[in-house]
């Protein structure tokens, strides 16, 4: 089943992290060819800013990711709902702020950011406050991104970036053909296709089948705090980029001029979009081993660790080899003419794209720890690769061979930060290991012993009766004596049942997997199937004449909790030793 979620979610995460790099890259591109080598510097400079609302935007979706995947691993709906309303109304008033401040200071800021040139300053001052427009649909793109995955609406966020994308080119040509905008017309042909993109996904948190419930009722303090803390990892991290790419800058300018720079906003844009695998392996790190977490599913964990991570290495090795080959014809694109910034991009776009599948790896396992309650671990990681080490790397290999000796900083980053975590692990296991359980650091207590749980993948209805008599056996065996073990093969027969014949009916390739677990005198049984949506708690409180089989298992079990997220229907049932 991990398997299969993992697969299904990593398409839909990397296609929702181009978001806000699909649209940077168009710009880039059309400013390149349209506009010239001084706009695509101004574009370079901006880029600090832009990375603020980015930032903002990831901590709240990182941090509802955490919260959200908490409660949903408790099966607790009304605390989910609270997160999502939380989240939603933090993420409105920021952006608003956000967009207000920017616009009324974006000359000094320009000015700050190194634009000191009339021109070039006018060029970044625009830029900027077309762009900060669509900050609020930016950010709500950034925060709906969860929501929508836990929604098991994939497809619709497929269509949001895709729509964005048509309207973001579409906006630029009007833009650079037709009015003749300039820099202003760029930042805002990307605002408005932000606002498209919220037009499209925006529109199911507003249907009567959206899963989730805002109200302001439920915007609480304490959910704010926990968003704020769950995300921190997250800012920390994005922050430590601004004040990385800030300084990249800065040491371009005075090595080798505009036109190291122009080139550097050329192959941020290019290994922003690409890195976008990176940032879907971390999303789908988060989401689920916050919820393995809570479910305190050791074996679980480890196995979302070896498949992501092997996962990562494919896909940033697949996308490595694309941008060697394809270097040139992608630099071209920006920049049309041949000369000194071309060639200096080409290079460096090859050097950057050593450093994607080591950060693949690297965002994976930081996710995964900040999803298991290892937040400073995670912080500190995120300091290393985003800032310290890049940034001495850029410092001293740029002082040793110049430019070309600055685009190594990603790779050496990327690299030291996994041998630092490595010698980090190794040191608190007292040995080397590469084992996934040693690596992930989880508490020897944690988690359910192999010999005190009993799981299986069903697929029919004698595989649910094997079941059931395993179940009952594995109980009489712990000492849970033989009312308990009825009970229990009683659930896991009743439900199942139901699930094969109704949710199944007939089609192939739905799965169900029952866990079995005893920790502390409580006995806990999860069911966990891909059918259509059904929540046996609501359906028996409608239906009067719902099916006895059902009724029966709610009535022996202590606590029922139900919850459909990812496409998937999780239904918890707890029973207590008599």
């Amino acid at each position: 089943m991990i398997k299969k979620l993992v697969r299904q979610m990593l398409a839909a995460q990397i296609l929702s992290a181009l978001t806000v790099s699909l649209c940077l890259l168009i710009d880039n591109l059309m400013i390149g060819r349209y506009l010239g080598e001084r706009a695509l510097t101004a574009y370079g400079l901006s880029s600090p800013v832009l990375l603020v609302i980015g930032a903002v935007g990831s901590m709240l979706c990182a941090g509802a990711q955490v919260a959200c995947g908490k409660s949903l691993g408790r099966g607790d709906r009304e605390e989910t709902d609270i997160g999502y309303s939380s989240a939603v109304a933090v993420a409105a008033v920021f952006s608003v702020a956000f967009t207000i401040v920017v616009a009324l200071i974006r000359v000094p800021l320009a000015r700050l950011l190194g634009a000191d040139e009339p021109a070039l300053l006018a060029d970044t001052s625009q830029y900027m406050a077309g762009f900060v427009i669509g900050a609020p649909a930016s950010m709500g793109a950034l925060i709906l991104v969860p929501f929508l995955q836990m929604a098991g609406q994939g497809n619709l966020l497929i269509a949001a970036v895709l729509g964005m994308t048509v309207a973001d080119v579409g906006f630029d040509l009007l833009n650079v053909l037709v009015f003749h905008g300039g820099m202003f017309g760029m930042g805002l042909a990307s605002s408005l296709s932000y606002y498209v993109a919220m037009l499209i996904g925006g529109g199911y948190f507003l249907s009567k089948k959206c899963v989730f419930k805002f109200s302001v009722k439920r915007i609480l303090r304490r959910k704010l705090r926990e968003l704020v803390e769950g995300g921190v990892p997250t800012i920390i991290g994005m922050a430590a980029s601004v004040v990385l790419i800030f300084a990249v800058n800065k040491l371009l300018m005075g090595i080798g001029g505009k036109q190291a720079v122009a080139a550097f906003a050329v192959i941020s844009t290019i290994v922003n979009a690409s890195n976008c695998i990176s940032t879907g392996t971390g999303g789908v790190a988060l989401t689920l081993s916050g919820v393995l977490y809570n479910e305190e599913d050791r074996s679980g964990l480890a196995e979302l660790l070896r498949l992501l991570s092997r996962r990562a290495v494919l896909l940033g090795l697949a996308v490595t080899a694309l941008l060697m080959v394809f270097a040139r014809p992608l630099v071209t694109l920006f920049m049309p003419t041949a000369g000194e910034s071309q060639s200096t991009a080409i290079l460096g776009l090859r050097l950057f794209s050593l450093g994607l599948a080591p950060c693949c790896v690297s965002n994976g396992l930081r996710n995964c720890y900040q999803g298991t309650g290892r937040v400073g671990l995670m912080e500190a990681i995120s300091v290393l690769a985003n800032a310290v080490l890049p940034t001495l790397a850029a410092l001293l290999l740029g002082n040793i061979a110049g430019v070309t000796g600055v685009w190594f900083y990603f790779i050496t980053g990327e690299v030291l930060t996994l041998f630092a975590v490595m010698a980090y692990v190794w040191r608190k296991k007292g040995g080397v290991t590469w084992r996934a359980e040693d690596v992930l650091l989880l508490r020897g207590d944690f988690g359910v012993p192999e010999k005190d749980r009993l799981e299986a993948n069903l697929a029919d209805l004698d595989a649910v009766m094997d079941f059931s008599r395993s179940a009952e056996r594995f109980c009489l065996e712990h000492g849970g004596g033989e009312r308990l073990a009825s009970h229990l093969a009683l659930c896991v027969e009743e439900m199942g049942t139901n699930i094969v014949t109704h949710g199944f009916a007939g089609k192939d390739g739905n799965s169900l997997s029952i866990r079995l677990q005893v920790k502390e005198g409580r006995w806990t049984l999860r069911f966990r199937d891909d059918c259509t949506a059904f929540d046996p708690l609501s359906h028996i409180e409608q239906d009067e004449g719902a099916s006895l089989g059902i009724r029966l298992a709610m009535r022996v079990a202590d606590e029922a909790r139900y919850t459909y997220s990812m496409n998937l229907n999780n239904l918890m049932l707890t029973l207590r030793g008599i």
